[in-house]
């Protein structure tokens, strides 16, 4: 049992500590990013559910693209956005990929819409758009049907 005054002897000499930095490096906190909340609501658009979705900003490997299209993927964390509102999935999309951030890729589930009222897949389109517009994210492409094929995408996350 530790007694009182070792206690008290161990508190102060802690709290009367400086950090010895023998390397004469500075150190720095980590750049701590917000969340994405800049992005806009689609109201209509003019994907199906089985149309094809590919995207890549100038620069981007054309064999990161083509790993993303075949699913040769080892790891990437999965968002299923099934049964969301587009408000929902955007504020989904929003937190999961600020959570998300250090992953090279994201997986996300957006369904192909067979149940929407004119047959456009309203979600897919929000995805699309939410995905164009976040600065983060350098490709994506509609995932091989083993990974849900034209109902969901691969997206490729700017590594900072």
């Amino acid at each position: 049992m530790i007694s009182e005054s070792d206690k008290a002897l161990f508190r102060s000499v802690v709290e009367n500590s400086a950090v010895v930095n023998k390397d004469k490096t500075t150190f720095q906190e980590p750049i701590k990013k917000k969340a994405f909340k800049a992005y806009t609501y689609i109201t209509h658009g003019s994907l199906s559910g089985s149309d094809i979705i590919n995207y890549a900003r100038n620069g981007v490997s054309p064999k990161i693209t083509k790993k993303m299209k075949q699913g040769n993927i080892s790891h990437a964390p999965t968002l299923d956005l099934h049964g969301q509102t587009t408000i929902q999935a955007c504020q989904s999309l929003s937190e999961f990929m600020h959570y998300h951030q250090h992953q090279q890729f994201i997986h996300i589930i957006h369904g192909k819409g067979y149940n929407s009222d004119q047959g456009d897949s309203i979600l897919k389109i929000q995805v699309v758009s939410f995905l164009h517009q976040h600065p983060d994210v350098l490709a994506f492409n509609s995932c091989p049907p083993k990974d849900g094929g034209t109902g969901a995408v691969f997206a490729l996350l700017k590594q900072n």
